[in-house]
């Protein structure tokens, strides 16, 4: 199967690929800004093809690279607060970011991997990790 047939499989299935990369994005650009303290940027759920989910990934590689070091320094011990539907969630920055943040970035980054592995993505290990 070609790339392009597997990625429009995907694509074609909103609570599979497309929401997976959405919320990935939404972990990462909600993680840069709550510890900085800056306001979340709002990514309308729209995207429908491959181009609008790299153009989603790089606003949000845009907007967390836009953060500096300085920025969240301090921020272990910072207060947030999430409302996740009916249900309100507190932690302090660091675990914030190692119990809550990473897992799930993770989880929905490899579920995205693997929704495209499953659809004929021709996808290793060395794509997922990258170079060591």
């Amino acid at each position: 199967m070609s790339l392009a047939r597997a990625a429009s499989q995907a694509v074609k299935s909103p609570t599979c690929l497309v929401r997976q990369i959405q919320i990935a994005a939404d972990l990462a650009k909600g993680a840069a800004a709550r510890l900085a303290g800056v306001e979340v940027p709002k990514h309308d759920d729209t995207e429908k093809t491959f181009a609008d989910l790299k153009a989603r990934i790089t606003n949000t590689v845009t907007f967390v690279q836009s953060i500096q070091p300085s920025d969240i320094d301090g921020s272990e011990g910072r207060e947030i607060t999430l409302t996740l539907g009916e249900h309100t969630l507190s932690f302090r920055g660091q675990p914030y970011l190692l119990h809550f943040v990473l897992p799930n970035f993770y989880f929905h980054c490899t579920t995205a991997y693997d929704i495209l592995r499953h659809c004929g993505v021709e996808l290793g290990k060395r794509d997922f990790i990258g170079a060591l």
